[in-house]
């Protein structure tokens, strides 16, 4: 039980930081691409959203399963932690790029275009404007995006995918030890409400700041 409450920690983390390094560009290039008066950033968005819905409307369960070839290029093998990390970092990093691209929305756009107006460039309204103004937003989306992350853990479980998800699924449902699925369930749920409490603690933070 250790040892898998250890992988699905293993899981989130890696996945999380691949996620966050994908993801929050991807979002702040939807979005200004998507403000763009320019033909070519408009097509630009326009492929971009394209695939980014398509990620995001594939069930996870066959994320995973068209993805061991690439998986198993990359990573060497299919399954266990490793096997699990490339294709939760491609499942949730276009989810959390719209969640970014939403919260940068959010910013009063009066002070995008104060911004603009006394000289700043792009980069350094991204940097000193967007980013510090949509803080909040940004830890709610990524909040939402990690909690998602632990029932997707959960489903690698169905293809060996390690975690409390394997432990319940191999333990709990093939052979019958009920304690096991309710242990493993019940851990799931304490981790969720965990790291929603810390997220919601950050935004509440970061908004009163």
């Amino acid at each position: 039980m250790g040892q898998a409450c250890l992988d699905t920690l293993q899981m989130l983390g890696y996945s999380a930081v691949f996620i966050f390094i994908l993801g929050l560009p991807l979002g702040i290039i939807l979005f200004l691409s998507s403000r763009s008066k320019l033909t070519v950033m408009k097509w630009m968005y326009g492929v971009l959203s394209f695939v980014v819905n398509i990620l995001r409307s594939l069930p996870f369960i066959i994320l995973i399963v068209a993805m061991i070839p690439l998986t198993r290029s990359i990573m060497g093998v299919s399954y266990g932690v490793e096997g699990t990390i490339p294709p939760l970092v491609i499942g949730a990093a276009p989810f959390f790029a719209r969640l970014v691209e939403t919260a940068l929305r959010e910013v009063d756009r009066g002070v995008i275009e104060a911004a603009h107006a006394m000289g700043a460039s792009t980069f350094q309204v991204i940097r000193k404007v967007l980013l510090p103004e949509a803080l909040p937003g940004l830890i709610a989306g990524m909040t939402i995006t990690v909690v998602t992350l632990v029932s997707y853990t959960a489903m690698a479980g169905m293809v060996g995918g390690g975690g409390l998800g394997d432990l319940a699924i191999r333990y709990g449902y093939q052979r019958y030890e009920k304690e096991v699925m309710i242990v493993s369930v019940l851990i799931i749920i304490v981790m969720v409400q965990l790291l929603q409490m810390l997220g919601d603690r950050l935004v509440t933070h970061f908004t009163r700041k």
